[in-house]
């Protein structure tokens, strides 16, 4: 397996994520911000935080698959979610959760970060997900 996630003794814990990932291959695979649109532009779930993150980690295993990668070689995810509140986190990893066995993310998740920002690109977008995967 290209990329080893792991905890070390004396990190937080639980957490919904591995705080270290190390991995092998040689060919860096960066998918950039997906959110929850369709191909034609149209947006999945308007307003629903857990609905956008599903439809956001389903594009980005197709931009991943594109590359010849899936979840199992992502070394990092960077999530961005507009007006974040801790009070999010439940629909957040709802969202998660619901799509995780379909397009095999691990769970835990691989490093990731989880940043808070007024808004994006477009006020419908709720949410926009980046990931950072090696591959052999």
């Amino acid at each position: 397996m290209p990329v080893r996630r792991f905890t070390p003794e004396g990190l937080l814990q639980p957490t919904p994520y591995h705080h270290v990932a190390v991995g092998t291959g040689s060919r860096h695979v960066h998918v950039s911000g997906q959110t929850a649109s369709l191909a034609d532009g149209t947006t999945v779930a308007p307003g629903d935080l857990s609905g956008q993150v599903a439809q956001a980690l389903r594009n980005t295993a197709r931009g991943l698959a594109g590359a010849g990668a899936t979840f199992d070689d992502v070394v990092r995810l960077t999530i961005y979610v507009t007006r974040w509140k801790p009070e999010k986190i439940g629909a957040f990893m709802a969202g998660v959760e619901s799509v995780a066995d379909e397009i095999g993310l691990p769970q835990p998740l691989p490093p990731s970060s989880l940043i808070g920002v007024d808004c994006l690109f477009d006020p419908g977008v709720l949410v926009e997900v980046e990931a950072t995967a090696l591959v052999d």
